[in-house]
């Protein structure tokens, strides 16, 4: 992550001075691991949800201070925050199809994240973590999917680091036994006859 850190720092930078193609740049580095967090969050909304915190990142990119990983940081909380409202308007508005309810009560690296996460495309993967309590899902969404270390994703869940890490570790474990307990998919149970 250390060059890619540089990278976007370089890029946030000069979009900073009014660069339209630097923050292009850092957009294409950093949405695809924002709309997988958001997914996590909200589902097929996503897309929208995403929109919506990048018009505030775009206004707000002046104000910004930090480096590339603070840059990542800081674009995840706020788009947690437009999840959020997001949420709380659907449960005041429900929409006419059916919701999961499972999203609205969504929760908040190493061998057991390479494990649990290897063999899932990123659609089943996002499918499993909606399973996991609301903590332990947005530790892993944050770590795994948009790469934040520990404190810096315990900044933008607003909890100690050592929390998110507890965290982030027991929806990896839970995760690794949901693989365990049901083959991949288009694949035989070899255990049923």
């Amino acid at each position: 992550m250390g060059a890619y850190d540089e990278e976007l720092g370089a890029e946030v930078e000069r979009a900073q001075g009014g660069d339209e193609d630097a923050f292009a740049r850092a957009y294409r580095l950093v949405q695809p691991g924002l709309l997988g967090y958001v997914r996590g969050l909200v589902g097929e909304d996503a897309e929208d949800v995403a929109s919506e915190a990048w018009l505030e990142i775009a206004r707000d990119l002046g104000r910004f201070r930090g480096d590339g990983a603070g840059f990542r940081g800081w674009t995840a909380t706020i788009a947690r925050h437009r999840a959020l409202d997001h949420l709380r308007r659907q449960r005041r508005r429900p929409r006419t199809a059916l919701l999961e309810q499972d999203v609205l009560e969504l929760p908040g690296s190493h061998d057991t994240e390479d494990a649990a996460l290897e063999s899932l495309s990123t659609g089943q993967a996002l499918a499993l973590i909606r399973n996991l309590p609301r903590e332990q899902a947005e530790a892993v969404l944050l770590r795994v999917v948009v790469g934040l270390d520990g404190p810096a994703a315990a900044r933008v869940l607003g909890k100690r680091p050592g929390a998110v890490r507890t965290a982030g570790y027991r929806g990896l474990r839970k995760l690794a036994g949901l693989l365990a307990a049901e083959p991949p998919q288009g694949q035989k149970d070899k255990r049923r006859p």
